[in-house]
């Protein structure tokens, strides 16, 4: 049997079956109806551990709803808390940032690793040669900055994402769309100074987007967060809780 696993985040919900540390077709769904979207996952398969990730507490009927589909089901939200302080994780962070943690230390073992997750948030984590956790900060993802101009500055339009940027604008758009790029560029660069030694890692949707500009060694990983829920379905099953 097939593990089913999932991560609900702010705008999407990321799903992908998996066998091992293997992952199998994945899907990405937006919308309101969550619950008839997991269940149709399931109509012609049911899986042996179903792991589901979320940036909100997954109420006891959905839990319920969801027991019936697979034969273990592992919740990972704020209210579940165990698997964060078992990793050696502390219980404030997010579990897709923890998967992306769990996923990093299998990836590069006895490497210290720097981890950029670019989507809506910009998140930054740290993780030593042993394993251990060194934190790590949130701040605005670039589309989110773009959109953030715009909604309180009333004089600035909305751009999207540029596909070329210099490093000053020399026009009113290029000023915000260089802004906000090398703007994040600098933050990462900076980052990159407190642990010059570490594999850098760049996950999310704007990983390649922001990897390319950068001119050191960049390990870009799509499916980091979905990875680490891999792995921790396999050890549920491996354990045979």
């Amino acid at each position: 049997m097939a593990n089913l696993i999932i991560d609900i985040g702010n705008t999407a919900v990321k799903v992908a079956w998996s066998q091992g540390m293997t992952l199998g077709k994945t899907f990405r769904y937006q919308g309101e109806k969550v619950n008839d979207f997991i269940l149709s996952l399931t109509v012609k398969e049911k899986p042996e551990v179903m792991v589901i990730s979320s940036v909100y507490a997954i109420s006891e009927a959905d839990s319920s709803l969801y027991r019936k589909e697979c034969a273990k089901l592992v919740i990972l939200d704020v209210h579940h808390t165990e698997l964060l302080q078992a990793s050696g994780l502390p219980s404030y962070i997010t579990y897709d940032r923890a998967a992306s943690i769990i996923a990093a230390r299998y990836l590069f073992r006895d490497k210290g690793c720097t981890i950029f997750d670019f989507g809506n948030t910009l998140t930054v984590d740290f993780v030593s040669e042993d394993g251990t956790y060194g934190g790590g900060n949130i701040s605005l993802g670039c589309r989110t900055r773009l959109k953030a101009l715009n909604r309180y500055s009333k004089a600035l339009p909305l751009y999207s994402t540029p596909e070329h940027v210099e490093l000053l604008g020399d026009t009113f758009k290029t000023s915000i769309t260089s802004g906000v790029v090398i703007g994040i560029q600098y933050e990462i660069e900076g980052y990159l100074q407190l642990h010059p030694d570490n594999i850098i890692i760049f996950t999310g949707g704007d990983a390649i987007y922001f990897a390319k500009r950068m001119k050191n060694s960049i390990f870009v990983v799509y499916n980091l967060v979905l990875m680490g829920l891999a792995l921790i379905a396999d050890k549920y099953v491996k354990e045979n809780i």
